[in-house]
């Protein structure tokens, strides 16, 4: 039997909320040593990135480090969806209390990489957020696909969650525990951990597996 998504929604609002409670700073931290080792392994040229919020993981430090390798656009709200606009201080509030750099009219090549937060993962691998589908708009209007990592500070996933085909799916999924591959043509299904590195099996989906290596982190 599925659940719903406006049950699941309420239940990893709860479940993030107390997590942020205990030991935020250490969560945010290794979800950023986590990307950081995506970004090594991806080595983007573009990449889009979320200004934090409330439970949201932290990654402002991990801004500043990977801005110097790579361009980072960051989400301008306009209307019920958003442009991307070149990260720059200084940044202030909009009507949802989510920082902002200045509004800009540059057009942008393609991103390479978008690193979306999530309050959970249903079915397909595909996003629970807040119930604004702003992310699921902007994707839908690119006439190409960007890798996309799911980032939150606490794994809130259920494959009984009904979603919905236009609800974003993700390649990597991170927490402070693992990186989950998640899907992607030739691609095994792989999990990442700090004490194991990857280990990786024949992929449900089709194509060859490839190992990347192990790591400690």
């Amino acid at each position: 039997m599925l659940i719903d998504k406006v049950s699941f929604r309420k239940d990893c609002k709860k479940k993030l909320q107390k997590s942020a409670k205990i030991a935020k700073f250490y969560k945010d931290q290794k979800v950023r040593k986590n990307l950081k080792y995506l970004m090594k392994m991806i080595r983007p040229k573009r990449v889009l990135l979320y200004l934090p919020i409330g439970f949201e993981a932290d990654i402002s430090t991990f801004i500043k480090e990977i801005r110097k390798k790579c361009d980072i656009l960051v989400p301008f709200m306009e209307g019920v969806s958003f442009k991307i606009v070149k990260y720059r201080l200084p940044l202030k509030k909009n009507k949802f209390s989510i920082k902002e750099p200045a509004n800009s009219f540059v057009k942008h090549k393609r991103i390479d990489v978008a690193i979306v937060p999530v309050l959970g993962v249903g079915r397909g691998d595909r996003r629970v957020g807040f119930g604004k589908g702003m992310y699921d708009r902007f994707f839908a209007n690119l006439d190409y696909r960007p890798i996309i990592i799911f980032v939150q500070i606490e794994k809130c996933y259920d494959k009984k969650v009904s979603t919905d085909t236009f609800d974003i799916q993700s390649d990597y999924y991170v927490t402070p525990k693992k990186i989950y591959i998640t899907r992607g043509k030739g691609y095994a299904d792989r999990n990442f951990n700090s004490r194991s590195g990857f280990g990786y099996r024949r992929s449900s989906r089709g194509g060859n597996p490839k190992k990347i290596g192990s790591i400690q982190i």
